[in-house]
C-alpha cells in the first residue's frame, strides 16, 4: 500500500465524527457494532502497512549509517595511505610513494561516492521519517476513537436496556389503567351491598309477619272479652 493512501485512510478514519454518523442512523447501536468492526479491521491493515513502512525506514537508516561509516573509514584509510607516502617519500622511495599516493586516492574517491550516497538518501531517510510518524499519529487518533466507540457503544446499549425497562413498565402501567382491579373490587361491594339489603329485607319481613301474629292474638284475646260480657247480660237477663 502506497505511503499516500495510508495516510489518507487513517487521516479519514481519524477524523469521522462518530456522534454525527450516530445522529443519521437509524439503528444506532448496530451501526457502533459495524463501525467497531470496521474500525479494528481498519487498524490491523493500517497496523500491517505502517510496520512494512517503518521495517523499511529501518533498512534505509541501516544503510546511511553504514555509508556514514564507510566515509569515515575511507576517509582514514586516506590519510593512512597519504602519510605512509609521505614516509617513503622521505626516506627517498619515490616508487613507494606514488603507489601509496594511488592507493590514498582511491580511498578518497570511495568517501567521494559515499558522501554523495549519502547527500541523496538523506533527505529520502528525513521524509520517510516525517511519514513514519505521522502514521504512528494517525494510529494512536484511530486507537483512541475506537475507545471512544466502543464507550459510546456500551452507553448506547446501557441506555437501550433502561428505556427498554421504562417501557415495559408503561405498558403494565397502560394494562393497570385499562383493567383496573378497583373497579373490580367495586363491583364485587355492590354485589355485596345488595346481599346485605336482602338480608335486611328479609329481617323486615319476618318481624313484620311476627307482629302480624300478636296482633292477631290481640284481636282474638278483644273478641274472647266481647263474648264474655255478651254472656254475663244473656245470663243477668233470664
Amino acid at each position: 500500500m502506497a505511503k499516500q493512501s495510508i495516510l489518507g485512510r487513517i487521516a479519514q478514519l481519524a477524523k469521522a465524527n462518530i456522534n454525527a454518523l450516530l445522529d443519521a442512523a437509524e439503528d444506532p447501536e448496530k451501526m457502533l457494532n459495524q463501525m467497531e468492526r470496521d474500525y479494528k479491521n481498519s487498524i490491523a491493515d493500517a497496523e500491517s502497512s505502517v510496520a512494512q513502512t517503518i521495517g523499511n525506514l529501518r533498512l534505509m537508516e541501516a544503510d546511511l549509517e553504514e555509508d556514514r561509516q564507510a566515509i569515515t573509514e575511507w576517509g582514514s584509510k586516506a590519510a593512512a595511505a597519504s602519510a605512509q607516502a609521505e614516509t617513503l617519500r622521505a626516506g627517498g622511495d619515490a616508487a613507494g610513494a606514488d603507489r601509496f599516493d594511488t592507493l590514498a586516492r582511491v580511498a578518497l574517491s570511495k568517501q567521494i561516492s559515499f558522501e554523495k550516497e549519502v547527500a541523496a538518501a538523506e533527505p529520502s531517510v528525513a521524509a520517510q521519517q516525517q511519514v513514519v510518524e505521522q502514521l504512528k499519529t494517525g494510529l494512536q487518533t484511530m486507537r483512541e476513537k475506537l475507545v471512544q466507540l466502543q464507550a459510546k457503544r456500551d452507553e448506547l446499549v446501557s441506555r437501550g436496556k433502561v428505556a427498554q425497562a421504562q417501557a415495559q413498565v408503561q405498558d403494565a402501567v397502560k394494562n393497570l389503567d385499562v383493567l383496573d382491579p378497583t373497579s373490580e373490587l367495586g363491583r364485587f361491594e355492590e354485589k355485596v351491598k345488595r346481599q346485605e339489603a336482602m338480608v335486611r329485607g328479609q329481617a323486615e319481613l319476618a318481624a313484620s309477619t311476627l307482629d302480624a301474629q300478636f296482633n292477631e292474638l290481640d284481636d282474638l284475646g278483644a273478641q274472647s272479652e266481647v263474648d264474655q260480657r255478651l254472656q254475663a247480660l244473656k245470663q243477668r237477663g233470664q
